[in-house]
This record gives C-alpha cells, sequence and structure tokens, in this order.
C-alpha cells in the first residue's frame, strides 16, 4: 500500500512574520513611523498656505515635479501615494486583528477586574473608524475633486478655501484632526515600545515627544480650516 507524502510548504517568513502578535505590532510600529513621517511633511505643506496663493499654488506644483527629470510628472507624488496607501491599509488590518486576537483571549469572568484603560487607548478603535471616513472623505475633496463643487484642477489654494468655507466640512476636518491627535499621541508611544526603544531613563523623553508630536500636528493642521472661517486665509 502506497504511503501518502506530505507535500505541504512550511510556510514562509513573511507569512509567519505577519500571523504571529510581535509580527503584527511590528508591522504596525513600522507602518506608523511612515505614516507619522507623512504627517509631518504634510502639515509643513499645508501651513504655506499662510504666505498666500502664490506660494501655496507653486508648492502643490513642486510636488508633481519631484524627482524631474528622472521621474515623470507626478511620479513622485503616485508613488508616495502607493507607499502610503499600503502603509494604511497595513495599520489597518493588523489593528483589527489584534483587537479580534485581545477580544477572543480576554476570558469574561476576567474583563471586569482589567484595569481602566487610558482616555487615548479607549478612543483608538472609533478614532481609527474616524480617521478611515476621514482618509475617503480628504481623497475625494482635494485629490479626485469629487465632493467640491467649486473645485478647480490645477488651483490647490483655491480649493483648499472653497472646502474649508463650508463649515459642516470643517467641523468635521477638526473632530478628525482632534482623533489624530489621540491616536499619534498614543501610537508613538506603542511604537517606541514595540520597537525597543523606550527604557526607563527615555520613557520621560519618549512621553513628552508623544506628547508634543500630537499637541503640534493637531494645532498644525487645524489652524487651516481656522484660518479660512475666520478669514485669514480667503
Amino acid at each position: 500500500m502506497a504511503l501518502a507524502t506530505r507535500t505541504d510548504r512550511p510556510p514562509s517568513l513573511i507569512g509567519s512574520v505577519w500571523r504571529s502578535t510581535v509580527g503584527k505590532k511590528a508591522v504596525m510600529a513600522v507602518t506608523g513611523v511612515i505614516m507619522l513621517a507623512y504627517l509631518v511633511a504634510h502639515v509643513v505643506g499645508n501651513l504655506k498656505v499662510f504666505f498666500g496663493a502664490g506660494e501655496f499654488n507653486h508648492y502643490g506644483h513642486w510636488i508633481r515635479t519631484i524627482g524631474e527629470p528622472f521621474l515623470h510628472y507626478e511620479w513622485f507624488l503616485w508613488i508616495a501615494r502607493a507607499v502610503l496607501g499600503t502603509a494604511v491599509v497595513l495599520h489597518g488590518v493588523a489593528a483589527y486583528q489584534l483587537s479580534r486576537r485581545d477580544l477572543a483571549a480576554r476570558p469574561e469572568k476576567y474583563e471586569r477586574k482589567r484595569p481602566r484603560a487610558s482616555y487615548a487607548t479607549r478612543t483608538m478603535r472609533w478614532g481609527g473608524v474616524i480617521l478611515a471616513l476621514f482618509i475617503v472623505w480628504h481623497i475625494l475633496d482635494f485629490t479626485t475633486l469629487d465632493v467640491n463643487p467649486s473645485a478647480q484642477e490645477g488651483r490647490p489654494y483655491e480649493n483648499l478655501v472653497a472646502s474649508f468655507d463650508r463649515p459642516a466640512v470643517s467641523a468635521f476636518y477638526i473632530v478628525a484632526m482632534l482623533a489624530l491627535g489621540l491616536h499619534v499621541r498614543h501610537g508613538f508611544w506603542s511604537a517606541a515600545q514595540t520597537l525597543g526603544a523606550n527604557a526607563p531613563r527615555r520613557d520621560r523623553a519618549l512621553k513628552f515627544l508623544a506628547n508634543a508630536l500630537a499637541l503640534v500636528l493637531t494645532c498644525g493642521f487645524i489652524a487651516v480650516p481656522v484660518g479660512v472661517l475666520t478669514g485669514v486665509v480667503s
């Protein structure tokens, strides 16, 4: 009688890392760093709106020409979007799967004995949902120009003013940026722990940096719609 042979391939290194809890946390940490770098660059670019239409529109054109002539027009921008989009998807999927594992591993009888989480921790989940909805709206508003009836191709300053001149849009943006601040504050500290950057002598500095980054990013992003609503940017 012929013996059955096992032909299953051993799991790949990437697959093994992804399936492990530690691996998912590492993915969240690395993708979080990528998104944080983007946010810092993005808020600096956004604040150019306070220097007038010429400066901001020039900036909007410049980011589309980065890498020329080696890269074609807008290639760098699309590469950056692809990297950022991949990071956002991996970050969200890893966060969801870790959340499901945490709920599955938590015995109901011990649930009441767990210490209360911080406000930032308790809002990470709904904050992530708000940010996901915001990203979709933000793309439709400023990239595809589908939800801004006054949008003009190649006029980023005018499009920004037309968008934030609508109080409901500005209010949604501000709420999303507050959620972002909480996300950055908690996520930066979690990423530092996952990547092994924390230590007793560095904890205070890392916590200060997490708070400072969250505050600067939140205030920087919120300043733009507030500037439009108050007439400082028009």
